[in-house]
């Protein structure tokens, strides 16, 4: 026999399994222990229920808006006529020379806002 077959069969004497398992044994004899004052505690129906919170709540309702097929922010904020202009054009070389852009690989194309502008008040801002 080589000397892992030989410490294997040392480790299945009754001395190292009891040296071994005392966790487990303990933890049964603990279980036991406790079994009585578990039998006492009372039972919730759904322990997943929403409970009552520390503070009570001041809110009645609640409006929830998913703004799908909104503009982005930038073109709420920032009209870019020269872009608009240029849509669908493609993107002069000065602007991606020399960079790396993690999902273009061809020669990406220009793309001005969809949303109408209007120039208003006194100073014609758009």
């Amino acid at each position: 026999m080589n000397s892992l077959q030989q410490q294997q069969l040392q480790h299945m004497t009754r001395r190292h399994f009891l040296q071994g398992s005392c966790a487990g044994l303990g933890a049964a004899a603990l279980a036991s222990l406790q079994s009585d004052s578990a039998v006492a505690a009372p039972t919730v129906a759904n322990p997943l229920a929403a409970r009552a919170g520390h503070i009570p709540a001041k809110a009645k309702r609640v409006i929830y808006l998913h703004m799908a097929g909104s503009p982005p922010h930038l073109d709420l904020f920032d009209y870019k006529p020269e872009l608009v202009k240029r849509n669908d054009e493609p993107c002069p070389d000065e602007f991606y020379e020399g960079k790396r852009f993690a999902f273009t690989s061809a020669r990406p194309t220009l793309l001005g806002t969809p949303q109408p502008f209007e120039q208003h008040g006194e100073t014609g801002s758009w």
